[in-house]
């Protein structure tokens, strides 16, 4: 693009500089966004050009020349000893081996380089006096930030104490992250309770960073990656690589992905490897940071106003793109949640063409105010579902329409309605095909019945031929039946049957899973189970029963008990008993060595499923329940373990691995 006169160039520069440092203080400051990524580059880009052609334009408060955003004055303001100073970027192998030219012409050659997967997450400053942590800041504008001590305190991979022989004051920087799924879950969350999303999981690490409640932070299940050394006072260090060694060994966490390489065409063999496998790793990365490994020679290269010339950020593209959306129609699924979701103008992004995009509920649409015709930011990371940002309100025409919540099912033609108090609009049809679709695959599911070979296509195969309208179906199907969808032979057909006749010894708290009712997870569904023994005796069950038992609140007695008072509901269970489904809880025990022992599970066990891991404390007399509370007396902690893995330190509760765990059971059954 042409650069015009100086006159129409210095006006185009204040404008660029006043919308950079709009959206700049709307991403750092506020953690609240109002363009996608893609934008805010293009802008950054423009305004460089400009000032490139145009010098004397150049001032000190431009955006350009600013290392980041100036830190809130929520919390106070920290001097950092040695700068964190920001990166430049590059975006392609041409830029990345011009960078590696630059070099040469200051050193010889670069001994080494040190890869790193770039991390998309809030920077910060751990400060270690004599191996105890005593300050964490943000970055903030790069020589000062603010002061997060008491909520990175909470962060369980930030250790309190250096291990070993520590020096006398270090400056680790690192990253503050959240992990794609812990976001997710967090979204989800925060919807049940009708509150404001994340947009994305740095503006949920960011978000949870700067609580004033710490506990608030100790419940977003935040993680950090060390990667680099800022001041060190005690030792001498030679190379990057072998800092993080050493951060490694003080009880700091590296990233193990990163490696050491010594040639160019080694990092860019890295930075495409991982630009493909991106979403292979569970948090989100947008590229990867190349340094040059010696000391020495980052020493020689020095530093620009506002970054090290010995490193560099080779940038992958955005993950958010823009376009328009088109309309809003109603997804209804097994529960009868009607869910609202976006038609969009089809664009690349995150790997994938999208078109369409979740709105999640009425309300959410509402409060981003997205509307029919919409410009709107699309964001897609990994294997999660595409979801509508929000709009950009400079880009509405004045046709732009709001969204209304239909007043019918566009599946049956049933009232869809939203009770007092609740977020979610519901299909009321009783016998909805949508809810029908869902009802059985859930039922299928390997958290409930475990029905393999029955999935979606199959189902729908069958209900396409009046074969299935229930759960009961199921166990009523021929093999003639079978043998007359596509693609299924013999084999395949003597697979399926075996199948569902073994599910008929899934246990009572399976069933009550793949039953669906509202509300009643898996833990739950196996409380009911281990206090009411049979289907019977908990069709029978009054609410101050169920509300008795640990772990069912009056929330999950009443929607127990509504379920068992639906004639519709026991009949198709009258019908699964007549087929041989009629599980049986687990056997109380009286007594035994866990006895008055609780026990919450979070994360997965490589030796237990989790239905094993119960059975296994119950048969020694403990107990599972859902949440951790001060009346827990274990938490079972697997691989990435939830929330209630940092509920349990901030309450004091014993933590077990697995290793400990499967110790307190040997010890109690011998």
């Amino acid at each position: 693009m042409g650069t015009g006169t100086k006159q129409e160039a210095a006006g185009r520069v204040r404008e660029l500089r006043e919308a950079v440092d709009h959206h700049s203080y709307r991403y750092h400051v506020l953690d609240d966004p109002e363009v996608a990524d893609v934008e805010y580059d293009a802008l950054v880009s423009e305004l460089m050009a400009l000032e490139k052609a145009h010098p004397e334009l150049v001032t000190p408060d431009s955006p350009t020349q600013r290392v980041g955003a100036p830190p809130s004055d929520l919390f106070s303001p920290v001097e950092h000893r040695t700068p964190m100073m920001s990166l430049d970027n590059c975006f392609s192998l041409d830029e990345l081996m011009a960078w590696g030219k630059r070099l040469e012409r200051i050193i010889d050659k670069p001994e080494a380089f040190v890869t790193e997967l770039k991390m998309d997450g809030i920077a910060v400053n751990l400060v270690y006096e004599d191996g105890a942590f005593v300050k964490g800041a943000t970055r903030g504008d790069g020589r000062r930030g603010e002061d997060i001590t008491a909520n990175l305190r909470t962060v369980s991979a930030v250790p309190l104490r250096l291990r070993g022989d520590p020096p006398k004051v270090l400056e680790a920087r690192g990253e503050v992250y959240m992990q794609t799924a812990d976001f997710e879950q967090l979204n989800e969350r925060l919807r049940d309770q009708g509150l404001r999303t994340f947009a994305n999981p740095r503006n949920a690490a960011a978000g949870s960073l700067r609580q004033k409640d710490p506990s608030v932070t100790a419940s977003r299940n935040l993680s950090l990656i060390c990667h680099g050394v800022g001041w060190l006072q005690g030792r001498r260090l030679t190379s990057h690589w072998e800092a993080m060694q050493a951060l490694r060994d003080l009880g700091l966490r590296t990233n193990p992905l990163n490696r050491r390489v010594t040639t160019l065409d080694e990092v860019y063999e890295f930075c495409t490897h991982w630009g493909k496998h991106r979403h292979d790793v569970p948090y989100e990365i947008d590229g990867v940071v190349v340094k040059v490994d010696p000391v020495a020679q980052q020493e020689e290269l020095g530093y620009t106003a506002k970054a090290p010339r010995w490193a560099i950020a080779y940038k992958y593209p955005p993950e958010e793109r823009t376009t328009v959306l088109n309309s809003i129609e109603i997804n209804v699924g097994r529960t009868g949640a009607a869910t609202p979701f976006a038609h969009l103008e089809p664009v690349f992004v995150g790997g994938v063409t999208v078109s369409t995009a979740t709105l999640h509920n009425e309300d959410e649409v509402k409060r981003r105010d997205i509307r029919i015709g919409d410009t709107v930011i699309v964001r897609r990371a990994g294997d999660v579902i595409p979801d509508v940002v929000g709009p950009i309100v400079a880009k509405r025409t004045g046709d732009e329409q709001p969204f209304v919540m239909p007043g019918e099912c566009p599946s049956c033609g049933s009232a869809i309605v939203r009770g007092p108090g609740e977020v979610v609009s519901r299909c009321t049809g009783i016998d909805c095909p949508a809810q029908r679709l869902e009802r059985l695959f859930h039922f299928a599911s390997r958290g409930a019945m475990d029905i393999e070979g029955l999935g979606y296509m199959t189902i729908q195969a069958l209900i396409a031929r009046s074969w299935l309208a229930d759960v009961a179906d199921i166990y009523y199907l021929t093999r003639e039946q079978l043998a007359e969808l596509d693609g299924f032979g013999d084999k395949s057909v003597g697979n399926l049957m075996t199948a569902i006749q073994a599910s008929k010894g899934r246990s009572l708290g399976n069933l009550l899973v793949g039953l669906g009712i509202r509300h009643i997870g898996a833990t739950s569904a196996h409380d009911l189970a281990a206090e009411a023994g049979t289907l019977d005796r908990l069709r029978t069950m009054t609410h101050e029963e169920l509300e008795a038992i640990d772990g069912i609140g009056p929330t999950l007695a009443a929607s127990v008990e509504t379920f068992f008072r639906q004639e519709r509901n026991l009949a198709v269970i009258d019908r699964l008993k007549t087929a041989g489904v009629d599980p049986r809880g687990p056997e109380k025990r009286v007594g035994g060595p866990l006895e008055g022992k609780s026990f919450v599970l979070t994360g997965s066990l490589e030796g237990f499923s989790r239905d094993e891991a119960i059975r296994a404390i119950e048969s020694l007399g403990g107990k599972v329940t859902s949440g951790v509370s001060k009346k827990t007396d274990f938490v079972v902690a697997g691989d990435n373990p939830g929330s209630k893995y940092d509920k349990a330190l901030t309450l004091g509760v014993e933590l077990l691995d697995e290793v400990a765990f499967r110790q307190l059971l040997d010890a109690a059954v011998s």
